[in-house]
């Protein structure tokens, strides 16, 4: 019987998919300009931002489709795993969080100097620690949305709100495969009801007032594959399906300042020790990713 790998025991890279800065003048390279920086706190969101080079896509990819079988070795590892969340096998949404436990690549990819050095400035230059990572795979033909909605609506169980969310795309996103849309400036809008993540599209504009509705004005955001983009954790967002002959595969990482505390007492992520209310969160489940002065 072979033995299961639960890549959570590694708070660092494993493999050498990225090569890793050896000096402060190494590390600058990854810095976004201060016009990016300002987009993102002006209108909520920087995207083009690229994480990927055509090696590294075709690793994830080959990784992702062995993730996608229920019959994987270390499948239990999973904190969810939905082949399809909307239940409708006409328009299809695969999606599922703690990959990272069981790909070397996923595991890996959280540890990308790209990706951290990014999310280290859009969170006010703070420590960065790992929150959870999501895949999104929608099919050719007959993929599903995925409803307009705030990251942090489905968060609240840690606090403060000093979180940020990255989606890379493992395809090109077009408007025609079910790309992301914003809505920008949406995330000084406060927090809003959370909607039904694979179900009505239009569900959260019930919890909109006028004024609100007036500047629902959504935004594509088309990437090749490679880029990602970065969303506050207000942001509204959300992605309609996908009708094309091409399908669209995604992974989202998601992470906070370090210093976030628990808000709960229950669980926070399915099979997670559970971490106290009021505890700070860190240990095995949520490493450190970067620290500027470690």
């Amino acid at each position: 019987m072979s033995v299961i790998t639960d890549f959570s025991d590694f708070h660092h890279q494993v493999s050498t998919i990225f090569k890793q800065p050896q000096s402060s003048e190494e590390w600058e390279q990854y810095r976004l300009t201060d016009e990016q920086v300002a987009h993102f706190h002006e209108f909520g969101y920087v995207s083009g931002i690229k994480l990927l080079e055509e090696n590294q896509i075709n690793l994830l990819r080959k990784e992702l489709e062995e993730l996608r079988d229920p019959k994987h070795p270390a499948h239990h590892l999973f904190y969810e795993f939905h082949s399809n969340e909307s239940t409708n096998s006409d328009a299809v949404l695969f999606h599922s969080l703690g990959h990272w436990r069981i790909g070397l690549n996923f595991h890996d990819v959280l540890w990308n100097p790209a990706f951290v050095m990014a999310a280290h400035q859009l969170l006010e230059n703070k420590p960065v620690r790992f929150w959870h990572d999501q895949l999104f795979c929608k099919p050719a033909k007959h993929g599903g949305v995925v409803a307009w909605h705030q990251d942090y609506s489905y968060w609240t169980r840690t606090i403060a709100m000093q979180h940020l969310t990255c989606w890379t795309g493992l395809d090109d996103a077009t408007t025609q495969n079910g790309c992301l849309h914003y809505i920008p400036k949406s995330h000084k809008w406060g927090l809003l009801d959370a909607p039904n993540l694979a179900g009505n599209m239009d569900e959260l504009l019930q919890y909109l007032s006028p004024e609100q509705k007036k500047e629902f004005n959504p935004v594509a955001i088309e990437l090749k594959k490679g880029y990602s983009t970065f969303h506050h954790p207000l942001m509204v967002h959300g992605s309609y399906e996908n009708n094309s002959q091409l399908r669209r595969r995604a992974f989202v990482l998601n992470v906070f300042a370090d210093g976030t505390i628990s808000n709960t007492d229950q669980e926070l992520l399915q099979g997670v020790p559970i971490i106290s209310k009021g505890k700070k969160m860190e240990g095995k489940f949520f490493p450190l990713l970067y620290d500027q002065h470690s």
